[in-house]
């Protein structure tokens, strides 16, 4: 392999980021080489993924079938703390859904890695101790480089900014599956109406977030962490085709804008090849000619009441993000059961914020905990009836 290479570890290999990462380094095999998979329990596609990267590692996990595959493609099983932490590891590309990526991003910034990030929680539950892992490992040459489109719209706005010219972040959002549904009828909607994303192809958990616009108030909280932006200077502006993923606006009061067609694997090739730009497009270009006209508006919020859970949660600097966060895991898993309507999602989220004995200055054992309460909190809700 040629030492210029960009060696990959892709922790969540198996998932929709981490598929769409692959599709890149296709695309690109003379930019990257893959060095570690890892993944969860789909044994099977991670077989395939090994038998066609050849990587030196890969984790997931442990049972009969992670045994037999280790046997078959005769390579190293090591914890994700471990991959992520690999001599030989350039990037470490966080793709996982849950925590299950807190430690290990963590652990990787130590020692100075270029970490690409595609996972919400790690940020929303544990972001104090991430940006303290980061600026610990600046020195050392540590990156925190954002994989989702928003933040990574508004971190190529700021290449070459200096942070004090920023006046405003703004996020913009699709809307997801019911932006055009009266906010009334909303009560009777189903999973599978919630899951028909107008614009992403996305996992069942951020869909349903991007339907009851939750995952905006999260993606806020995530770029307080990113940018070092109070929320206050932080927008949320509903833009129904998807097109500008986000934008900045200065001091002076110049606007930049980031747009693209609305496909994952552009910002995952931005992450990861930054801070050269690859000479092949991953995803269609961008015809504006032929979309004709752009749509703006405010958020309703009268439809979309989770938004503003997340970002009072995030407001309080303290436990409430992290609370929320697991509260949110539990309601949509209930949602997706069809245990809980779609509209007691954000109830659930108001009730454990309301209850929540939140820590001040906490530390990372402080926010797991929270995020494990938000669960147990709604789990105990639901058995109960309660919404």
């Amino acid at each position: 392999m040629a030492s210029d290479l960009i060696r990959l570890a892709i922790l969540g290999s198996t998932g929709s980021v981490g598929e769409q990462a692959l599709d890149v380094v296709r695309g690109l095999p003379d930019t990257f080489q893959v060095v570690a998979l890892a993944a969860g329990g789909n044994t099977g596609r991670l077989r395939e993924q090994v038998l066609e990267f050849r990587p030196d590692a890969m984790s997931c996990r442990p049972g009969r079938d992670a045994d037999a595959l280790r046997a078959e493609a005769g390579i190293d099983w090591q914890t994700m703390d471990e991959i992520a932490t690999r001599s030989d590891v350039d990037v470490v590309l966080v793709a996982t859904s849950g925590l299950a990526s807190l430690r290990p991003t963590i652990a990787a910034l130590g020692p100075g890695k270029k970490v690409a990030i595609a996972n919400k929680e790690t940020l929303v539950v544990g972001g104090p101790a991430v940006r303290a892992a980061l600026d610990d490992g600046r020195d050392s040459g540590a990156e925190l480089r954002p994989v989702d489109s928003e933040h990574s719209a508004i971190w190529q706005c700021l290449w070459g900014e200096a942070p004090s010219s920023i006046a405003r972040l703004t996020l913009t959002a699709s809307g997801g599956a019911f932006r055009d549904y009266d906010a009334r009828a909303l009560d009777g909607v189903t999973a599978a109406e919630a899951l028909a994303h107008p614009t992403w192809k996305m996992g069942p958990k951020i869909t349903i977030d991007s339907a009851t616009l939750f995952n905006k108030g999260l993606e806020a909280i995530e770029a307080r962490w990113l940018f070092d932006v109070p929320l206050e200077q932080i927008d949320v502006l509903q833009h129904r085709e998807s097109v500008i993923h986000s934008m900045v606006e200065f001091t002076d009061g110049s606007v930049k804008a980031q747009l693209g067609e609305p496909d994952m694997r552009l910002p995952i090739q931005v992450a990861l090849t930054y801070p050269r730009r690859a000479s092949v497009a991953p995803a269609p270009m961008l015809d504006l000619a032929r979309r004709g006209t752009l749509n703006f508006g405010t958020v309703d919020v009268e439809r979309f009441p989770a938004l503003e859970v997340a970002l009072e949660a995030g407001r309080r600097d303290d436990t409430s993000a992290a609370a929320v966060a697991g509260a949110d895991e539990a309601a949509v898993a209930h949602f997706l059961a069809g245990r809980c309507k779609f509209t007691d999602i954000a109830r659930l989220l108001a009730r454990a914020l309301e209850a929540h004995a939140p820590t001040r200055q906490p530390a990372l054992d402080d926010l797991l905990a929270a995020e494990a309460w938000g669960r147990q909190f709604v789990d105990g809700a639901v058995a109960a009836g309660v919404r």
